[in-house]
C-alpha cells in the first residue's frame, strides 16, 4: 500500500513539475492581468492527492476531509504569489533555499507532524534536499527532545523555558528556550536520529550569551575540518565554517579566562548551501503568542535569516481558560504583533493562520474559545492577505476531541494527540500544501488562456 500510495504522489508531483515548467517563463508578469473573479478560492481541490489514504473516509468519517485545503479571504495575495514562483523557480533552476517557519506550542516542540512535513519538503523533489535549520537541546533542558535529532553532553544544565521561567536575568531568543552551564569545559554533542531526512551542515550557528564569548571552541577529529570561526558579540552567535558537510557535531568549548562566567546556549542552525528548503520548528511547552512576544531576541534573530513563509499554529495555550476569561481582541492584538515582527523580517513573507485543534479546558468541560479565535484569525487573514487552513473544521469542531480520542487519534487529555494522530495531521498539512501548489498552477494556466485569447 505504502508503496502504490508513493508511486501516485510522484506522478502527481510529476504532473506538476511538467506544468509549473511550462508556465515559469510566463508568471511572474502576470499579476496584472488577475481579475477578482481569479480568487483563488475558484480553485479549490476537495479530492484527495495520495499524501492521505482515501480510504481513510470510511475508517474515520468523522474527519471533514474536503475542508482539508487553503482558503483565502482576500481575492488576491501578493506574497503568496511571490513564493510560488519563487517554488517554481527553485524546481526548475535549483538555484535558491526557501526559509520556511512554523511556531506554536507543545504540538511543535514534539516536532511530529512538521516533521512529516519536513520530510516531504525535502524528499519530494530531487536535487532539493535543503538544510535542517534550527535546533534546541531540548535533551539538555531535561524536557521532550524531538524524536529525529538528539543532543548529549557531560556537563550538568540549568534550563530556562520561556512560557514558565521569566528571571531578569534571562534574555530568550526565537527558539523560546536557554540552557546554561558555569563549566569552564563543555562539550554538547549532536546527531540525527530516527529520520530519513540527514541533511549535511557545512556552517554550524551557536547562539549564545551576548557581547565577549571567553571560550575556545574546538572539534575534535573534525577540527580538521574547520576553514574558520566568526563570533558576533552585538547578537551573540558564533558561526563555525567546515570545509566538508557533516551530518554530526561534538563542539568543546574551553574558558579562557578566570573569572567564573556562565555560558548560555539559545540554540543551533544547521546550514548548507544546498538549494530546497530550510524548515524550521519553533516551538515549547505551554506556549502562546504572549510567550513569543517577551522573548527579547525573536525579531533580531529572525532576521538574521528572513522567512519566505510563515505558518502559524499558536493558540492552545491561548484559549485553554474560561469563557469569560477569554478576551479574543486580545488574541488578536497578540497575533497582530507576532505578525508584524514577520513582515518586518521580510514584508514578501507568505503567512498561513492555522486554527488550532478542538481541546477541552481541563479534560472535562467542551472549549467554545478556539472558534472565537477562528473568528480574529480569519480578519487578520483579511488583513495581510494571509491563507487559513483550518484545522478545527477539519477536525469536526466543538467536541470533536472526544471523538479523535476515541479513535486513538488523541491522547486522554484531549489536546493533544497519539503518534498517529501527528502523522495523519502532518500527512493532511502536506496535502493542503500541494492542493495549494495545485490552486496557483490552474489560475495560472486560465490566466495565460486569457492572455493568449487576447492577442
Amino acid at each position: 500500500m505504502e508503496n502504490a500510495m508513493n508511486k501516485i504522489i510522484m506522478q502527481l508531483i510529476g504532473t506538476l513539475l511538467v506544468a509549473i515548467s511550462l508556465i515559469a517563463c510566463n508568471s511572474h508578469g502576470q499579476k496584472d492581468t488577475i481579475r477578482r473573479s481569479d480568487s483563488l478560492n475558484s480553485y479549490k481541490n476537495r479530492a484527495f492527492f495520495g499524501v492521505v489514504d482515501s480510504t481513510l473516509t470510511k475508517k474515520y468519517p468523522f474527519i471533514h476531509f474536503e475542508r482539508n485545503h487553503y482558503k483565502f479571504y482576500t481575492e488576491n495575495s501578493a506574497n503568496f504569489e511571490k513564493l510560488y514562483y519563487d517554488f517554481q523557480q527553485m524546481i526548475k533552476h535549483k538555484d535558491r533555499k526557501l526559509n520556511f517557519y512554523h511556531i506554536g506550542g507543545s504540538h511543535l516542540q514534539a516536532d511530529i507532524y512538521t516533521h512529516e512535513m519536513r520530510t516531504y519538503l525535502q524528499t519530494n523533489w530531487p536535487g532539493l534536499i535543503g538544510e535542517r535549520g534550527l535546533v534546541f537541546p531540548f535533551d539538555l533542558a531535561k524536557t521532550n527532545n524531538p524524536w529525529n535529532y538528539e543532543f548529549s553532553s557531560p556537563n550538568a544544565w540549568k534550563s530556562y523555558r520561556s512560557p514558565v521561567d521569566r528571571p531578569d536575568s534571562v534574555d530568550y531568543g526565537i527558539l523560546g528556550a536557554v540552557v546554561e552551564c558555569p563549566d569552564s569545559a563543555i562539550q554538547i554533542s549532536f546527531k540525527y536520529d530516527k529520520t530519513k531526512v540527514k541533511p549535511g551542515f557545512d556552517r554550524l550557528r551557536i547562539y549564545h550569551n551576548k557581547g565577549d564569548f571567553p571560550y575556545a571552541l574546538h572539534f575534535g577529529a573534525d577540527e580538521i575540518l574547520v576553514l574558520r570561526k566568526q563570533t558576533n558579540t552585538e547578537v551573540g552567535y558564533t558561526d563555525v565554517y567546515f570545509t566538508d558537510e557533516l551530518t554530526s557535531f561534538s563542539a568543546n568549548f574551553s574558558r579562557d579566562t578566570i573569572a567564573p562566567y556562565t555560558m548560555r546556549i539559545l540554540g543551533f542552525q544547521l546550514s548548507n548551501k544546498e538549494p530546497g528548503i530550510s524548515y524550521n520548528t519553533i516551538g515549547v511547552n505551554g506556549a502562546g503568542l504572549y510567550t513569543y512576544l517577551g522573548n527579547k531576541y525573536f525579531e533580531e534573530q529572525l532576521k538574521e535569516f528572513p522567512p519566505d513563509f510563515f505558518a502559524f499554529s499558536v493558540g492552545t495555550n491561548d484559549a485553554n481558560t474560561t469563557y469569560a476569561n477569554f478576551r479574543p481582541e486580545v488574541f488578536r492584538a497578540n497575533l497582530d504583533s507576532v505578525l508584524q515582527i514577520v513582515m518586518r523580517a521580510n514584508p514578501n513573507c507568505a503567512i498561513l493562520l492555522t486554527v488550532p485543534n478542538d481541546a477541552f479546558y481541563k479534560k472535562k468541560y467542551l472549549n467554545k474559545n478556539v472558534a472565537r479565535e477562528r473568528e480574529m484569525i480569519i480578519q487578520l487573514a483579511k488583513k495581510y492577505e494571509a491563507a487559513v487552513w483550518d484545522f478545527y473544521g477539519i477536525m469536526g469542531e466543538l467536541g470533536s476531541a472526544k471523538t479523535w480520542t476515541r479513535a486513538g487519534l488523541m491522547r486522554t487529555d484531549l489536546v493533544h494527540f497519539t503518534a498517529d494522530g501527528y502523522r495523519l495531521k502532518g500527512n493532511m498539512f502536506y496535502e493542503s500544501f500541494l492542493k495549494w501548489l495545485e490552486q496557483m498552477e490552474l489560475r495560472q494556466q486560465q490566466q495565460n488562456q486569457k492572455v493568449n485569447g487576447s492577442n
